[in-house]
């Protein structure tokens, strides 16, 4: 029988309370999913440019940040990515936002697997506002120091994105993490693997 795992190690913090770091390999699955959810992120930030750049943005693909939730680094690698991508291939706003965004969603993406590594009631809703705000302080912040009129203040940004960030991850990728899990609750339960 033929191995799918990779040479390829993350650190993973395994208990959060008790501090302890252990390595987990990537297998098949990792990949695929980090290399799907970048392809997806990456392709409608570039056929949607028109929605997904400028001061008013709505990037209804952030939906897919909650989803670190329930895969961790797979989905921090692919939104990351994907947003690198996009950017690369759309943005306006040239290396700081080429760099800024991915780095929002790493940060937020991140956050939110780290805070559900806890376990505790309200975990999910905590992260996913951990997600909106963060994304709302980085790239509202920098997109009206890059394009706003002189003297605009960075608050300004942060309202923006505030409202648009609200619809793709909190209206959007809400119901979309939960039914995620309901899926592969599934197949834990029919005896198929999971993909985390």
């Amino acid at each position: 029988m033929t191995s799918t795992r990779s040479a390829i190690e993350i650190p993973v913090w395994e208990e959060m309370s008790n501090k302890k770091v252990s390595w987990i390999e990537w297998n098949t699955r990792s990949l695929a999913l980090a290399a799907l959810l970048a392809a997806l992120y990456g392709g409608y930030v570039f056929y949607f440019a028109f929605a997904s750049f400028g001061p008013l943005q709505v990037r209804l693909v952030d939906a897919f940040l909650p989803l670190a939730i329930l895969f961790g680094p797979p989905a921090i690698v692919g939104v990351t990515i994907g947003c690198f991508i996009g950017n690369l291939f759309g943005s306006p706003y040239g290396v700081v936002d080429i760099l800024g965004g991915p780095a929002a969603n790493f940060v937020a993406a991140t956050l939110a697997w780290a805070v559900t590594r806890r376990k505790f009631r309200g975990g999910w809703l905590l992260a996913i506002a951990l997600e909106i705000i963060v994304i709302s302080l980085i790239v509202g912040t920098y997109l009206v120091a890059l394009g706003a009129a002189p003297g605009v203040p960075p608050w300004v940004g942060w309202i923006e994105f505030f409202g648009s960030e609200v619809v793709a991850i909190g209206i959007l990728g809400y119901p979309l993490l939960k039914g995620v899990f309901r899926a592969t609750q599934r197949n834990v339960a029919l005896g198929t693997q999971n993909l985390s």
